[in-house]
């Protein structure tokens, strides 16, 4: 079942909503076919996608249960974690940069954010409008940007994650959404330039990709304060797909002698195997 108008054009293309068969009142924003959110109406605490999941754990330990949050989102999509924030913290202060103003408008026409959501969406790229925040002014800054099916270059430099830490208060925390696959060369890079902006990150991902059998999303998680590592285990170990925390020295082996990526020799993330996100 699809909502209407149908597919509709984009800046990024063609998107369009479908129904989840498998649960009702929930949606999948398809995005050039390959499924890009997925928002369930009735209930948005429930967070479908693993890696936004997990994303969702890093919101939830980011301060005391309930308490509000001033939240950057860099990427918009289907204002699924805006959505799951003003659920789980009303009150909190939410800012969304998403460069595709079409998309929003078949968004908040078609699903609506739940009342009292205190959400502005601007359009505008992710870093143009990351610096345009106010010094000190985020307790999280999320990311999660593609272009077709790729991190732009200019959102994965050591330039850029300093920019994140400036609009993040004392014991903010920033997370990433990576997409990678085998030998994990993107990914290594990514948390050696985090690692030399940020005192304290770790990876949250699933074992199969961590260990190189598969493309997938890893979450980075990066901050001037010690993370909650245990609390992220027992987070991510209840999980329907289970993922590794990967920290300390552990992390220190994966990253190895990855370079720190700077706007000078930034590339766009690796293309994902055909068919590795489709229907």
């Amino acid at each position: 079942m699809r909502l209407p108008p149908g597919p509709t054009p984009v800046a990024g293309g063609t998107a369009e909503l479908l129904a989840d068969a498998d649960r009702d009142g929930s949606w999948v924003l398809m995005l050039n076919d390959t499924p890009q959110s997925h928002v369930d109406l009735d209930d948005p605490v429930h967070l479908e996608f693993e890696y936004v999941r997990r994303m969702g754990h890093v919101l939830d330990l980011a301060a005391e249960p309930g308490a509000p949050l001033d939240v950057a989102h860099l990427g918009g999509g289907a204002l699924t974690l805006p959505r799951y924030v003003a659920v789980t913290r009303p009150g909190s202060r939410q800012r969304v940069v998403e460069i595709d103003q079409p998309l929003t408008d078949l968004v908040r026409e078609h699903l609506p954010l739940p009342r009292g959501a205190r959400v502005r969406v601007r359009a505008d790229d992710a870093r143009v409008g990351l610096a345009a925040l106010h010094d000190r002014s985020a307790d999280v800054v999320l990311c999660d940007v593609f272009a077709g099916a790729r991190t732009p270059a200019h959102l994965t430099s050591a330039e850029f994650a300093a920019e994140a830490a400036r609009v993040l208060r004392p014991g903010g925390v920033y997370a990433a959404n990576v997409a990678d696959g085998p030998p994990l060369a993107f990914a290594r890079r990514q948390v050696a330039t985090l690692r030399s902006v940020f005192g304290h990150v770790c990876l949250l991902a699933e074992p199969g990709t961590m260990r190189g059998r598969r493309f997938g999303n890893l979450v980075a998680v990066a901050s001037d304060a010690g993370l909650p590592i245990d609390d992220y285990v027992r987070r991510c170990a209840r999980d329907p797909m289970p993922s590794r925390v990967v920290h300390g020295a552990d992390l220190d082996r994966f990253v190895g002698r990855a370079p720190v990526v700077h706007d000078a020799d930034a590339v766009d993330s690796p293309e994902p195997p055909a068919g590795v996100f489709g229907r």
